[in-house]
């Protein structure tokens, strides 16, 4: 008997929820240092960088874009107004510094909305301070952009991966409650773990020589990424998000998963090298230490460094220089920075 054609023909989604799709799906460009590439729900953005390269300060940026509404009580303030999971691993997260860029973006919205008057606050012996006089801070807008920012802090991989797989469950309700879905899957740092992992491994291996039955218990640093990288898969499958990853990278010589190295733009394997401070702006190179399943998994890759020099405001205050650039896909173009109280400036 053959098949009724109209079941063949009948689609899965109407017009209305094929629309809202595409639309979701259409890439996007993020503030700077993140904005010389388009990116898509479901792209894996891997920062690298030393420590004090403004990683962390560059995900925090994203956050309160991604917090903040797109109006409120008649005031455009730009927001994607869509939650964020954000992952603590290596435990540093500063909550007061979170708020201090939100609150400085709320009140320079309203400021400028409002046609507030700044002063200065003088004393003695005191920094100038600014202030609103006409706009007081609205303390509810700041309440409800921190519901939407989901914080979570994992102190061991088990812990991490426990909280990947009650991910969905979370989601589901924090959305039901708030009427709005994630936007951004942030991990900050995915190599604070394997160092964890690497050295637990190692007392284990020298603590049961003797005891091969026991190793083998173990799971190796190979199972924990795969496992870590399919629950993050599968979440994806069923709420598209733009993943966020903050690694810093591992100089010198030395064995590896992989040694790779990026000269002019190209990736090539290099089985020992240094980099002279010297030569940084020339020549970024680093021992790839993360197992190869979370390598594959990554599909653009931004590099971070701080910079000689510095740079000032109209208060005069000076602030630290910061560089990105692009490994994947490669751009010859890079991008300088700097990091103050109200978020992330770009120099040109």
């Amino acid at each position: 008997m053959a098949e009724d054609p109209r079941a063949w023909i009948q689609g899965d989604e109407n017009a209305k929820e094929m629309l809202s799709r595409v639309l979701s799906e259409r890439p996007f460009v993020l503030l700077p240092p993140l904005h010389r590439v388009p990116l898509r729900v479901g792209n894996v953005v891997e920062i690298s960088g030393p420590s004090n390269s403004a990683k962390t300060q560059v995900l925090l940026q994203a956050v309160v874009h991604c917090i903040l509404p797109k109006e409120w009580k008649g005031i455009h303030f730009g927001g994607l107004e869509k939650m964020v999971m954000y992952f603590d691993l290596d435990c540093r997260f500063d909550v007061l510094r979170l708020s201090q860029i939100l609150r400085h973006r709320i009140m320079e919205t309203c400021g400028s909305v409002h046609d507030t008057y700044w002063g200065t606050n003088e004393g003695p012996g005191q920094k100038d301070i600014k202030v609103a006089r006409d706009h007081p801070f609205d303390d509810e807008l700041l309440l409800a952009c921190m519901r939407r920012f989901l914080y979570n802090r994992c102190y061991s991989s088990s812990e991490f991966l426990a909280a990947l797989k009650k991910m969905r469950w979370l989601s589901q309700r924090e959305s039901e409650a708030l009427g709005v879905g994630i936007h951004f899957l942030m991990i900050d740092s995915i190599g604070a773990l394997y160092w964890m992992d690497r050295l637990c491994q190692s007392m284990s291996v020298s603590e049961n020589t003797s005891s091969r039955s026991s190793y083998r218990k173990n799971i190796s640093l190979q199972s924990l990424s795969e496992i870590m990288v399919e629950e993050i898969r599968k979440f994806l499958q069923l709420q598209p998000v733009l993943v966020l990853a903050t690694k810093p990278p591992v100089f010198g010589a030395g064995p590896s998963t992989s040694d790779l190295c990026r000269i002019a733009g190209k990736w090539v394997e290099q089985t020992d090298f240094r980099t002279p401070n010297r030569e940084a702006e020339k020549k970024i190179s680093f021992r790839e230490y993360m197992p190869s399943v979370w390598q594959s998994f990554v599909t653009h890759r931004v590099y971070l460094q701080a910079s000689e020099g510095h740079t000032s405001n109209r208060e005069k205050e000076s602030y630290s220089i910061y560089t990105s650039a692009w490994m994947q896909p490669p751009l010859s173009l890079k991008d300088k920075f700097s990091v103050r109280d109200d978020g992330i400036f770009l120099i040109t």
